[in-house]
């Protein structure tokens, strides 16, 4: 049977059609802004981040919005990025891919809510005033890349039992502090076991031949490559020299081993971006940063590659073994 409809009742219908596209454009002008400054690639770690936006209630595309924008590894763009976003005015900045991208962001404004993620300890680079109260704008999640280095070295002994000289590979231009403090803990933690360390610097690309050739020419019999954002940019890179020379390594990132690498210990980063991110949808609910503690890691987890072992001719011992949380066959 057909419906009829009156005059009114079809001009109240249009004109209701016609409100839908402007009620659309008020939901997404309506929506929050969250600016994302990342020093490394624009994809590495972002999942994880936006599992905790989600966590927080706020997905993407529905009720908050994310502009991205990426150094690619060239620390000096961060300062121009971090600007680009405060004239956007986001309601928070996200600084990730490293320590240059929060000191970008700092150094930019004091009154947007920054969250971050860093392995460098944030009291000690004066990032915030104490962990249980960061007092300013900015708050986050660290996964303290030199808490390890103990272990690390603990770990290699025990898969090199005739350890005499450990190298560390350094990059003090993605985090001075934390390079800093990396190559301290490991040099004091081997020279109390009787170990000679060396130190070697890689500031570019260009620096990882000669810099394994100086390891090599120092006879280091294992390897420990510091928890530096630079070093994931040239991942393949640093585990092909590794085996190359056949250099048994310990970095902090699972990653690695994941790649090919011998074996990792460290915090979870993948942990630290979630936090971050449900950290940035309390900021959005109305938390205040100065409020929010900086999370610290609560696990940190052992990754051993086998067939990099057996390549290295090593035998891990049953002990270790044990108590490695994942074992790559």
């Amino acid at each position: 049977m057909p419906v009829t409809i009156g005059r009114r009742q079809l001009i109240a219908a249009l004109g209701g059609a016609a409100m839908w596209p402007l009620a659309a454009r008020a939901q997404q002008q309506m929506m929050s802004v969250i600016g994302l400054l990342n020093g490394q690639s624009a994809t590495s770690l972002i999942p994880e981040f936006r599992q905790g936006l989600s966590e927080a209630g706020f997905d993407e595309g529905r009720n908050v919005a994310i502009v991205y924008r990426s150094a690619e590894g060239e620390v000096d763009r961060l300062p121009a990025l971090a600007a680009e976003l405060v004239r956007l005015r986001v309601a928070a900045i996200a600084a990730v891919g490293g320590i240059n991208s929060l000191l970008a962001a700092k150094a930019a404004t004091a009154t947007i809510p920054i969250v971050f993620t860093t392995g460098a300890d944030p009291v000690e680079t004066g990032l915030v005033a104490s962990l249980s109260r960061p007092g300013g704008n900015v708050t986050g999640a660290t996964f303290l890349g030199t808490m390890a280095a103990a272990k690390q070295i603990g770990l290699l002994r025990d898969m090199v039992p005739k350890l005499a000289t450990i190298g560390v590979l350094v990059n003090p231009l993605s985090g001075p502090s934390l390079a800093a403090a990396v190559t301290n803990d490991v040099q004091q933690t081997a020279q109390a076991a009787g170990i000679k360390s060396v130190v070697v610097e890689v500031n570019t690309e260009r620096d990882f031949n000669p810099a394994f050739a100086q390891l090599i020419e120092q006879r280091v019999d294992a390897l420990v490559i510091a928890g530096l954002i630079f070093f994931n940019r040239y991942m393949d890179r640093v585990v092909a020299l590794t085996g190359q020379h056949k250099i048994p390594a310990i970095y902090n990132s699972r990653f690695f081993p994941d790649a090919g690498g011998l074996m990792s210990y460290g915090a979870d980063q993948r942990d630290a971006y979630r936090q971050a991110g449900i950290y940035a949808g309390r900021i959005l609910k109305g938390d205040k940063p100065a409020d929010l503690p900086v999370m610290q890691p609560t696990k940190f987890t052992l990754v051993i590659n086998m067939k990099t072992v057996k390549a290295l001719g090593l035998t891990v011992p049953p002990g270790m073994l044990a108590i490695a949380d994942e074992v790559i066959e």
